[in-house]
C-alpha cells in the first residue's frame, strides 16, 4: 500500500509543529492525599517535520499514548515524549496533558469540605537531545482593591481573580503545594461550599488583605525564589474587573538556574 505520508516534498520548508491536539484521554496522576487520582486529560502531541517529508504518520501519535496506559508521572512522561520522538523518527517532540484536578477542601470556620476544582498540566518537551517538563496549575482566587479600601468610607470592590502558574523542577512540588502558593499571594481563597459563617469569614479575611494583581505576582515570585526544588517559573495573574468593563493583569517569569550562574 502507497505511503503517501512519506512521499518527498521539494518545497524547503521545515514545519515546526504537527501533530493531533484535542485528544480525551483517561488518565491517573498522582495525588497527594489519596495516592493517585483519576480524570480525563486534553491532549496535545506533535513533532518536527523536516522539509523533505511531506506529511507525518498521525496513527502514531494515538498508538504513543495507547502505551502509556493512562498513567502520566514525571518519569512516564518522559518515556513517553522519548518514545514519540523515535516513534516518528522526528528530532524535537511535544505532548501536553491539561486536566482538571480535585481538592478536598475545608471550609474555613464550618469545616465543611467539598471537592475544589482546579485545572492543571503536564507538558514534556524532547528537544536538543534532552528533555524538559513544565508543570501548570491555574487557580482562582480573590482580590480585593487597595484603592477601593483606601478611598471609600464603607467597602471595596473585589474581583475572582485567575492566577496560573508553570514551575520546572529540580525535585517534586505537588500540585496541592502549587495551589497554596498561589492562594497564599491572594486577598483570599474561593470554595466550593460556605455556609455562612464561612462567608463572613471569607469577606472579612479578603477586606483585612487587599491586594493588586501586581502584589499577587510579587508575593508569589517571592515565595518561589525562595523554594529551591523550583528552577524556573513563570507566572499569569488575570483580574475579572467588578467595577470596570475591562481585566487587570499582571505576569512575570524568571529562570533561577541562570541568575544563580552569573552569581559564580
Amino acid at each position: 500500500m502507497r505511503d503517501v505520508q512519506k512521499e518527498r516534498d521539494s518545497r524547503q520548508v521545515t514545519i515546526d509543529r504537527v501533530g493531533v491536539r484535542n485528544v480525551s484521554y483517561p488518565i491517573v496522576v498522582m495525588d497527594r492525599e489519596n495516592g493517585t487520582q483519576c480524570t480525563i486529560a486534553s491532549i496535545s502531541m506533535s513533532v518536527l517535520l523536516p522539509h523533505e517529508y511531506r506529511g507525518t504518520h498521525m496513527s502514531r501519535f494515538i498508538e504513543t499514548l495507547e502505551e502509556c496506559k493512562g498513567k502520566v508521572d514525571p518519569a512516564t512522561l518522559e518515556a513517553l515524549t522519548e518514545h514519540l520522538r523515535s516513534k516518528l523518527d522526528a528530532t524535537e517532540a511535544e505532548i501536553e496533558f491539561q486536566f482538571p484536578y480535585f481538592v478536598r477542601k475545608p471550609a474555613p470556620v464550618s469545616g465543611i469540605s467539598s471537592y475544589m476544582r482546579h485545572d492543571a498540566s503536564f507538558k514534556g518537551i524532547y528537544k536538543a537531545n534532552a528533555f524538559d517538563m513544565v508543570t501548570g496549575v491555574e487557580v482562582c482566587v480573590q482580590t480585593l482593591c487597595p484603592c477601593s479600601k483606601e478611598i471609600s468610607t464603607h467597602g471595596a470592590h473585589n474581583q475572582r481573580t485567575k492566577v496560573r502558574l508553570a514551575v520546572r523542577m529540580e525535585e517534586l512540588v505537588w500540585f496541592e503545594e502549587m495551589i497554596q502558593m498561589v492562594e497564599r499571594s491572594a486577598s483570599a481563597p474561593l470554595y466550593t461550599l460556605l455556609k455562612r459563617e464561612d462567608e463572613k469569614c471569607v469577606t472579612e479575611l479578603a477586606y483585612a488583605n487587599p491586594r493588586f494583581v501586581e502584589d499577587v505576582v510579587r508575593d508569589l515570585a517571592v515565595e518561589l525564589n525562595g523554594d529551591g526544588r523550583i528552577k524556573w517559573y513563570g507566572i499569569s495573574v488575570v483580574s475579572a474587573e467588578s467595577i470596570h468593563n475591562h481585566d487587570a493583569f499582571a505576569a512575570v517569569s524568571r529562570d533561577k538556574r541562570i541568575e544563580d550562574r552569573e552569581r559564580s
